[in-house]
Order: structure tokens, then sequence, then C-alpha cells
């Protein structure tokens, strides 16, 4: 069967690999950068230079949506809150008391409870064939967690980072089964620049709390570079394409893709950092990528 480049392109499946490759780089250099500006400060710069970039071009929009916007306020601040200002706070804040590798494997239990928040809260079923691709891929998952060696998860010692890291957990999968169960009379692009626009706003003063109580952050080549790229890569591209991807093939098959994250960590590690790959990362990868197969074939049905 030919692929048409421009079918590829246009699929939320490529959709969701690309988040989960610009998701890893985003945990990569905040953890790089985590001792030169504080988690508050990057995270609001995040997401007030999205805000500075991407509201102004959607400003109509938002202006003749105000009335969809201001009736659904409860939505809008529970998305923001949990999407936007307080899962990356959290987020970079276990960045910087723990390891990216880490984050990032803790950050792939997210599917797991992703599908149980679907199940109980908007009855979204999960067919045996996926269910086992669920299964197969976090087995992958371990099987780098674990360095191929069983043994290693019966000593896991979480610090606090790791335990700040696991309560973001849940606050995506309320983010991203919330964004299914809202039936949005806005375009994704509207929707998507409401969602920066509260949280940023929501931000804003623990971001001057934080800047009154001392906390300095270092703007240097390092911390600018990544605010941009946390900003319109890792916000505004990322999110609109998961967004888009949610409400096209749900909340259970976007949310595997989540998988992913650990294997580009490990794969930019080895790039970047000088890592050296191992025989279980090819096993976690090829399990990895074969629940992604179980979810997303034909047979695989919503």
């Amino acid at each position: 069967m030919k692929i048409r480049p421009r079918r590829l392109l246009e699929s939320p499946y490529a959709h969701l690999t690309l988040v989960a490759l610009i998701w890893a780089g985003n945990i990569l250099l905040a953890r790089a950068v985590h001792e030169q500006i504080t988690p508050v400060s990057l995270n609001f710069w995040r997401w007030g230079v999205s805000s500075l970039v991407f509201v102004p071009l959607l400003a109509p929009q938002l202006w003749a949506a105000r009335r969809i916007i201001l009736r659904d306020w409860k939505v809008f601040v529970v998305l923001g809150t949990m999407g936007v200002a307080l899962f990356h706070s959290l987020l970079y804040v276990a960045l910087s008391m723990t390891l990216a590798m880490n984050v990032s494997i803790i950050s792939s239990m997210t599917p797991i409870v992703i599908v149980l928040i679907a199940w109980a809260w908007i009855g979204e079923r999960l067919s045996p064939r996926q269910g086992l691709g669920v299964l197969i891929s976090l087995i992958g998952v371990l099987a780098i967690i674990s360095r191929g060696d069983p043994s290693v998860l019966l000593h896991l010692r979480m610090n606090p980072g790791d335990l700040v890291a696991l309560v973001t957990v849940p606050m995506w999968g309320t983010y991203t089964v919330l964004l299914r169960r809202y039936k949005s009379e806005l375009p994704g692009a509207t929707m998507l620049a409401a969602i920066i626009l509260v949280g940023t706003l929501l931000l804003l003063p623990v971001f001057i709390y934080d800047e009154l109580a001392g906390a300095r952050s270092s703007y240097n080549a390092a911390t600018l570079g990544t605010i941009l790229y946390v900003s319109l890569l890792g916000s505004v591209l990322a999110y609109w394409l998961w967004n888009r991807a949610v409400a096209i093939v749900g909340a259970n098959r976007a949310g595997l893709f989540l998988h992913l994250i650990p294997v580009f960590t490990a794969a930019m590690a080895v790039a970047f950092l000088g890592e050296q790959p191992h025989l279980y990362h090819a096993l976690g990868i090829a399990l990895i990528f074969g629940g992604i197969y179980f979810v997303t074939g034909r047979r695989a049905t919503a």
C-alpha cells in the first residue's frame, strides 16, 4: 500500500509522535537549565511568550467567541490550570529535583491514568485489542526503566522530585479527558488560544509572588533558547497538535503516544549527552511501537 506524504503529514498519529518528540526535548532542556531559572519563571515565560505570539493572531476569533468562553469559564479555568499553570510548574519543580529520565518514565504512566479517567468519567470504551496494546507498551517502558533487569523494579527509590512528577500524571489525564468530554463549539486554534490566555493569567500572580519572594533567574543564551523552544514548539505547536489529535482519535489512543517520550528522551541522551545505547533500549522501543500498532490498527475500535 502506497503511503502518500500529504496523508502522513495530516495523520493524527504522526502529529502525536511529533508531540512526544517535542515534549521529550522540553524535559531535557528544562533539566539542563534548572539551576539557572526557577520552575515558576520558566513556566510563566513559556506561556507568556506563547500568549504574545499566538493570542494576537486569534484576537478576532477570541472576541467573536467571548460569549462561549464566558459561558463555559469554569471549563477554561480547569483546562488552564491542569494543562498550563499547575501541570508544567510542578513538572519543572520535579525536574529541578530529579533526573530527566525519571520524569519521562513517570510521565509514561499517564496513558494508563487517561484510560481509567476516560472510562470512569465519559465511558470511553477500551477494546481488548487496545487493552493488550497498552499492556505491551507499558512492558516496553518497564524494560527501559529496569534496564532489562526486572529485579531493579523491586528496589526503585522515589525521591521528592519523583513524587512531584507523579502528582502531575492525573493532572494531564484530567486535561486530556476534559478536552474529549467538552464538545467545544470553537475551532481548535481558538480553543487553544483561550486555554493559553487563561492559564497565563492564572500564572501571573504566582510569578509575581515568586519574584517578590526573592527567586532570581539568570537570562542567558541557554535559558532564553529554552524559553523559545518550550513556548513556540512545546506549547503552541505541540498543544495544537495534541488537542486536534485527541478530538479525532480519542483520549485513550492519544494517551498511548506518551509512552514514546522516554524512548525519545533516551535517544536524545545518546545523541546529546553521550550515553551509550543498550539492548534493553531496543527491546523496550520495539515493545512500545508494537503496543501502539495494536491500539491504532484497523481492527482496534475506539
